[in-house]
């Protein structure tokens, strides 16, 4: 079965490189099948030579031994990005301006994110993933995505819901 991988903060500020070419070799050479990759911000749409959770492990584990940096890869079928999405509990005013941030797990204390300011941005968890929404798009949010998983205590990595529309037309 077909899974998307999402890389956690590649290619973005002119950190942690990682070619879309490259990692679609690299996902072929770990014996997973239907490889491809949807623009170059980490998104890798593949069929897992078995467990996905340890297929995404084993992403992690060869890009850093390759390109010398550790990103997390969380790991959606299309139910659950397609359930995800359906869940998004915001108004969508623009898809580039709501966003799904995939997380690697349920936060154990979201009360503990009740201070971070947001100001007209909205962010709701719902099981182990956040959304949120961008008043004025992220370009000029005035919620702090990074400082929010930081008090919620847990990783993810964002795509707008063009992004995640794109992702599901990709896995049929």
């Amino acid at each position: 079965m077909t899974h998307v991988f999402l890389f956690r903060a590649v290619n973005v500020g002119g950190t942690a490189k990682l070619p879309m070419a490259e990692l679609r070799a690299l996902a072929t050479e770990l014996g997973a099948t239907e490889v491809r990759t949807y623009i170059a911000s980490g998104n890798l749409i593949a069929a897992p030579p078995g467990d996905p959770v340890a297929f995404a492990v084993q992403l992690e584990t060869e890009v850093e031994a390759r390109f010398g940096f550790r990103r997390e890869v969380i790991v959606r079928d299309a139910a659950a990005l397609r359930a995800a999405q359906d869940a998004h509990p915001f108004v969508i005013v623009d898809p580039s301006h709501s966003y799904l941030v995939p997380l690697t797990a349920a936060p154990v204390d979201p009360t503990a994110a009740a201070d971070v300011p947001s100001g007209d941005d909205e962010w709701a968890l719902v099981g182990s993933d956040l959304h949120v929404r961008y008043a004025h798009g992220a370009g000029r949010a005035e919620l702090d995505l990074a400082r929010l998983m930081r008090a919620l205590g847990v990783v993810g990595t964002a795509r707008n819901l063009r992004t995640v529309d794109a992702l599901l037309n990709l896995l049929g």
